[in-house]
């Protein structure tokens, strides 16, 4: 006669092996894009702008894949041996060139015939190009010491002391931030919905439709753009580092950045001090700090200047600082920054 007791104990213990079996496939496994086994296509991506397009250009269709955790800096991703064969196998692999290396590796060894480099469907500026909103000739103090391309972000900063090739932030020649412009997302997002149609044609008017829908959006943005940002007290625009280019030169503000494209590039102390100058003579009211960063250089600078620190979200990822919980409210919550701290009418 078989125990009761340990009867209740197999059915209970075979109950919970099933149950635990049935949670593994339901989420594919670990590290997988919910809904993959369903989906027509695979991509992969290592920043949320371009996570973001994805899924509204591929809708239901497309099982999207972020390979940045979210809350980390973008710029300093690592892959995991995991996550590399998750290039390998996508149809796609997402991605802007020069913005993280580790991803441009792995592209280039694991998924080239599979690649859609942004680079490759639109124009991206050259590091440093704001649009003509230079320093030369003004404020004679910030060109001292050698330190006046540092202090405005105008150079570029991987080609520096301490970030030579093989640091992991060289951005080479072009400013991978292009999100910032609505018109190359719009650019961008036709490109990839017509990548996504090659090889899915059974969805070929869903991703049609999808980027319609995406421009129709990223245009309706813009158009709160040109009128916020039309008639305004101020137009310098004062970041932790330079990745504001393509907004700035669309709507003719002037970028300050502490230092360049790479975030992690540590400012000096002189290049605080003739930031700090620039923002008090100018009477600029606002110093920005980004959610990814920390705001200790910001709050020193308003220190020292007067002038108060608000957060500009350069959509490398979405925290609990950002100023929205996806691409469309961000772009809409830098806006009501930029207006506020430029006193826009």
């Amino acid at each position: 006669m078989m125990d009761p007791m340990r009867t209740g104990t197999t059915v209970r213990a075979a109950a919970l092996g099933a149950a635990t079996l049935m949670m593994i496939t339901a989420c594919g496994g670990e590290g997988g894009a919910d809904g993959t086994e369903d989906a027509a296509l695979t991509l992969v991506t290592g920043v949320y702008p371009l996570e973001w397009l994805a899924g509204q250009v591929g809708g239901d269709r497309v099982a999207v894949t972020q390979l940045t955790e979210p809350g980390a800096e973008p710029h300093d991703l690592e892959l995991t041996g995991r996550q590399i064969g998750e290039v390998s196998e996508a149809d796609i692999a997402f991605y802007v060139s020069g913005l993280q290396p580790a991803v441009d590796e792995a592209v280039e060894q694991e998924a080239s015939d599979a690649a859609l480099d942004v680079a490759d469907v639109v124009e991206l500026h050259p590091i440093g190009d704001d649009g003509g909103h230079d320093h030369e000739g003004e404020d004679d103090h910030a060109h001292e010491d050698g330190h006046s391309e540092e202090e405005h972000g105008h150079e570029e900063h991987a080609e520096e002391e301490g970030h030579e090739e093989g640091d992991g932030h060289d951005h080479g020649d072009l400013d991978p931030h292009f999100w910032l412009d609505l018109d190359l997302m719009a650019e961008t997002a036709h490109a990839l919905a017509d990548r996504m149609a090659e090889l899915d044609p059974d969805g070929a008017q869903t991703y049609e439709d999808n980027a319609e829908a995406v421009t129709a959006e990223l245009e309706a943005i813009g158009q709160e753009y040109d009128e916020g940002l039309a008639d305004c007290a101020h137009r310098e625009v004062v970041v932790g580092h330079t990745a504001f280019a393509y907004l700035t030169e669309e709507y003719g503000l002037e970028q300050i950045g502490v230092s360049g494209v790479d975030p992690d590039t540590e400012p000096s102390p002189s290049q605080i001090a003739a930031i700090a100058d620039i923002v008090e003579e100018r009477g600029i009211t606002t110093v920005f700090t980004e959610p990814l960063m920390p705001a200790a250089t910001a709050d020193t600078i308003a220190a020292e200047s007067g002038a108060e620190v608000a957060v500009l979200d350069p959509l490398e990822g979405v925290t609990d600082q950002s100023p929205g919980d996806d691409y469309p409210s961000i772009m809409r919550g830098n806006l009501a920054a930029l207006t506020t701290a430029l006193e826009c009418s």
